[in-house]
């Protein structure tokens, strides 16, 4: 298949953002890639506004805690189960409100890198408050210095809680931080030694934080002591590991081998992350920079990498709805599908994240995802078994009566969608009829391959023009070839 200029469009907007838009969709065949790219920097230049939604209940509970020291002791057990069940539902509105981001925000580039640090800084806590600061650090950094992104994260109430450093304290170490820092956030496994982590950890001992969500140092609970950590020795604080970490070009080889995964090709190519890890390293960690050097490089538009990438649940999800722009009844109905898929924001499986890939797919999700476009245009319901993860369910399992609760609620008040297909027809206005199936084809996928055009009419609605667009665009979104972008 050759390469249009379109599908080369197409794979920059689903890779550094989360696919076209049916406003700007008809553009994509004269736009240039440079301009495209200029245009996704551009739009995601301004500060991202913080999501603020805690609730009342925990403000409240936020000013309780002041008064009364941040000894959460005095509140009593139904007190606490309260406020962690609000904090539930605040996770649940502020998961759907940044999708929201996601699916409308002109800053796609920021909103698809901060996806990306979401996972790679995985972290599962019931707390609104440290979650939404710890996403806008996330969304705030996600295309700065990623010394001080790792800095911020790591100084954050949510990842100190997650990793234990509240029990990481003078001549009772807890290692869990430490390990994490260097395993899963900047070295990567192997790139170290356990001597190394029991040193880091004296390092990090006194970090921690206090009522109110702020970052303090704890100098009674520090190990003051000499360490040695990866070859140097000194008297080390924390802020000191991660600057020895950041110092180590592993550093950036490893954050940069995870990047071209995710927003290249799962079949690394070495020598391509040899050279884009050692330009990082020398801009000092400039993500923006980084990803630049991939993005408008002729290589990345090869035909290797377009169309074989597995669209994760989110990137699923909101590419769907971004080229056909529609409403829930309830947009909390996409929760059901993360759960069903296996995504959940803010409740990865574990400290390592979402391993993505062919993990992605299994029979029960492939059969969901193929049935989705049906699902919301023609409001029907969910009955698949969600995914067994039991992690992600925060130790409860999905049991039927759960499964058909959540069916008969999708089914009430959540799957229903109007779409907005006088949008969605109107990309195609300029095609003639003998080429129109083509063109809709070529702007829903991007593979090589392609459902037979003769057997796909068979199912089309040729009533109307706008019966046939529509008919063949949910049935090419509902064809294994969809899940690849």
């Amino acid at each position: 298949m050759a390469i249009s200029n379109r599908l080369k469009n197409q794979h920059l907007l689903w890779r550094a953002a989360f696919g076209p838009m049916a406003e700007m969709a008809s553009d994509l065949d004269t736009m240039s890639q440079k301009k495209l790219w200029e245009l996704l920097l551009s739009t995601s230049k301004k500060e991202p506004v913080k999501l603020n939604i805690a609730s009342k209940a925990y403000d409240d509970y936020l000013n309780d805690m002041i008064l009364m020291g941040g000894d959460t002791n005095k509140l009593t057990k139904d007190q606490r189960k309260a406020l962690q069940d609000q904090s539930k539902d605040d996770l649940k509105l502020l998961n759907v409100t940044w999708m929201g981001e996601m699916i409308n925000s002109e800053a796609q580039f920021r909103e698809k890198m901060s996806l990306f640090w979401h996972g790679h800084f995985a972290c599962r806590v019931i707390h609104i408050f440290n979650q939404q600061d710890l996403l806008h650090i996330i969304r705030a950094n996600a295309l700065g210095n990623f010394g001080e992104l790792l800095r911020q994260v790591s100084k954050s109430p949510s990842m100190l809680q997650f990793l234990n450093n509240q029990q990481n304290k003078k001549q009772h170490p807890n290692e869990n931080f430490a390990r994490e820092v260097m395993e899963l956030f900047t070295m990567g496994r192997g790139n170290y030694t356990e001597t190394d982590i029991k040193e880091a950890a004296r390092a990090f001992t006194g970090w921690s934080f206090d009522v109110k969500g702020n970052f303090i140092f704890r100098e009674k609970q520090h190990d003051k002591g000499v360490k040695t950590i990866l070859g140097k020795t000194g008297n080390f604080n924390g802020d000191d590991v991660i600057n020895i970490l950041l110092e180590q070009k592993q550093t950036a080889t490893y954050i940069t081998k995870k990047i071209y995964k995710y927003f290249v090709n799962d079949a690394v190519d070495d020598a391509k992350v040899d050279w884009l890890s050692k330009r990082f390293y020398t801009n000092g960690y400039d993500i923006k920079k980084l990803m630049e050097d991939i993005f408008t490089s002729d290589w990345f538009y090869d035909g290797k990498n377009i169309g074989t990438k597995i669209k994760s649940p989110i990137e699923l999800l909101v590419g769907l709805r971004r080229l056909l722009p529609l409403q829930f009844q309830n947009d909390a109905a996409q929760l059901l599908f993360q759960r069903a898929l296996g995504q959940v924001l803010f409740y990865p499986p574990n400290v390592a994240g979402w391993p993505g890939g062919k993990t992605w797919i299994d029979s029960s999700t492939l059969m969901l995802r193929l049935r989705i476009p049906q699902i919301i245009t023609a409001n029907e319901t969910i009955n698949i078994k969600p995914k067994g993860d039991d992690d992600t369910m925060m130790g409860q399992m999905m049991e039927e009566k759960i499964i058909k609760k959540q069916n008969k609620e999708y089914a009430s008040k959540g799957g229903s969608a109007i779409v907005d297909w006088v949008m969605v027809v109107k990309i195609f206005e300029k095609v003639s009829k003998e080429e129109l199936l083509k063109k809709i084809s070529d702007t829903v996928l991007q593979t090589k391959s392609r459902i037979n055009n003769d057997v796909l009419e068979k199912y089309l609605n040729k009533e109307s023009r706008e019966n046939y667009v529509k008919s063949s665009i949910i049935n090419l979104m509902s064809t294994p070839e969809y899940q690849l972008c």
